[in-house]
């Protein structure tokens, strides 16, 4: 190996043996997709702590909305709306178990102004299987848990996320094709509506 071929191989291993650093999305570019994530609805296949999953459909109105419909036969939804989380319990005919959204790391992606760079929001920002991983927190909550955003890219988009509960219980989501912008009402969202509507 001549001299040159020495100074240029360590180089050429930096730019193309190491590209996983190079594709690592910034948290800038991540915080513009998500504040610009208006309405979004998708097909979402769910994994519990138990290993245990269900599927549904996913609709999304930022800030602070939030809709997952189980599929059949499961009639189960959580929802968030005006600042709440309710859990409607198919098997159950009590009014849905609800709880502040503040309280839980979706908060996170759902707030009026995403802002990744915050200090102490993001405890890990790495890339993995081709995608860009996020790990974020309730800076002021961190017993809230946490949320892992996974995203992939050109374009960017939010794949999946995993929440990590105060317990180290973790669900994950997997996201199928976004459609995005469409208009969804603001009763999709309204849980005295579908607490009505069930007949609680």
């Amino acid at each position: 190996m001549d001299r040159r071929t020495a100074l240029v191989a360590p180089l050429a291993a930096l730019v193309f043996g190491l590209p996983a650093r190079a594709e690592i999305l910034p948290l800038a570019e991540l915080s513009a997709y998500l504040n610009g994530l208006t309405t979004a609805e998708a097909e979402f296949t769910q994994t519990n702590a138990d290993g245990s999953q269900s599927r549904g459909r996913l609709f999304i109105k930022r800030p602070g909305r939030v809709r997952f419909e189980y599929a059949p036969p499961d009639r189960s939804l959580v929802m968030a709306g005006g600042g709440q989380v309710a859990i409607f319990d198919a098997k159950s005919n009590q009014p849905p178990e609800q709880y502040p959204l503040k309280r839980t790391p979706l908060n996170l992606i759902l707030a009026r102004n995403v802002d990744l760079g915050r200090a102490k929001m993001v405890v890990g920002h790495y890339e993995a299987q081709d995608t860009t991983r996020v790990v974020a927190q309730d800076p002021e909550n961190p017993e809230y848990g946490t949320i892992e955003l996974v995203f992939t890219r050109d374009p960017v988009t939010l794949a999946a996320w995993i929440i990590t509960d105060d317990l180290g219980n973790q669900t994950v989501v997997e996201l199928g094709r976004m459609e995005m912008g469409r208009d969804l009402p603001a009763s999709l969202f309204n849980i005295t509506i579908e607490t009505q509507k069930r007949g609680g």
